[in-house]
């Protein structure tokens, strides 16, 4: 399928915004696309029409893409609950509600099946995907049975944008340390990095950029500046993601495209060489 995933060294990156903005951007360029997000973990979310949960990040994502929400944009979406347990939200309607070990324990095959159907309804129906990761990749104690970051861009099969937020320090370390813990089989499927949330005069950002590129042989796409206007937070205590216009989704994209190569991320979406 034609698409790319956006994957995070850490959870508050800003791959739901990263997504929200490749969306529109490729809808006003008279693109068919649609976002995608495996399992989300997250408290806030939004009905369809047909009256079924899915997660608010991929209901802006939706609207971003000028599309209906639909469920399998969001097969699998985990609402936390009391005790260390979750609802179990699946194709929008709630299955069940069970801890953490028995969901990982009990879920896997099934919810990898569900994962694999819905991609290849959307991929059917639209000419480009765009995927959600989620937290961060290199989970080493969760990586057998994981279902939302580089398990689904094998699914796929589909070349993977690394987002790191650089506004608590250590971005060189969250970028070095996240490729170095991924096999390298999975390795050679990030194709691009981006800086986000950058806040200062970039060009003293250079020799950093030099550094990434040079250290791990990978492009960096793009150092996005701090957005003052961001209008979306998945675990924040407000819908904000719900409330934001057609307008601040395109101001956001234009942000976004101002300051990435946005010829070089086009050509991931095409460009299916990812061992090369």
């Amino acid at each position: 399928m034609k698409g790319l995933m956006v994957q995070g060294t850490a959870s508050s990156v800003g791959k739901s915004l990263v997504c929200t903005a490749i969306c529109r951007l490729l809808v006003n360029e008279g693109k068919q696309v649609a976002p995608f997000k495996s399992q989300n973990m997250s408290g806030l979310s939004i009905h369809t029409d047909d009256g079924l949960e899915i997660s608010v990040s991929q209901s802006l994502q939706a609207r971003a893409a000028k599309i209906p929400y639909l469920v399998e944009m969001n097969p699998i979406l985990l609402k936390p609950a009391k005790n260390m347990e979750s609802d179990i939200i699946i194709l929008g309607k709630k299955l069940n509600r069970m801890s953490g070990m028995h969901y990982r324990e009990q879920f896997f095959e099934k919810g990898q099946k569900l994962i694999e159907n819905s991609l290849s309804m959307l991929s059917a129906s639209y000419e480009y995907l765009i995927l959600e990761g989620a937290g961060s990749p290199v989970e080493v104690n969760l990586r057998d049975r994981e279902l939302v970051n580089m398990r689904v861009a094998d699914i796929a099969d589909v070349p993977v944008i690394l987002v790191a937020n650089i506004e608590f320090g250590g971005v060189f370390a969250s970028i070095v340390g996240t490729l170095a813990l991924l096999p390298e089989a999975q390795r050679v499927r990030v194709k691009g990095i981006i800086i986000n949330k950058f806040q200062g005069d970039v060009t003293l950002f250079e020799d950093g950029i030099d550094f990434i590129e040079t250290y791990t042989g990978i492009d960096v796409l793009g150092v996005i500046p701090y957005f003052a206007n961001e209008f979306e937070e998945e675990d924040g205590e407000e819908k904000r993601g719900q409330m934001a216009s057609d307008e601040q989704i395109n101001e956001w994209a234009s942000h976004f495209k101002k300051h990435v190569k946005w010829e070089k991320v086009l050509s991931l979406l095409t460009n299916h060489a990812v061992n090369k």
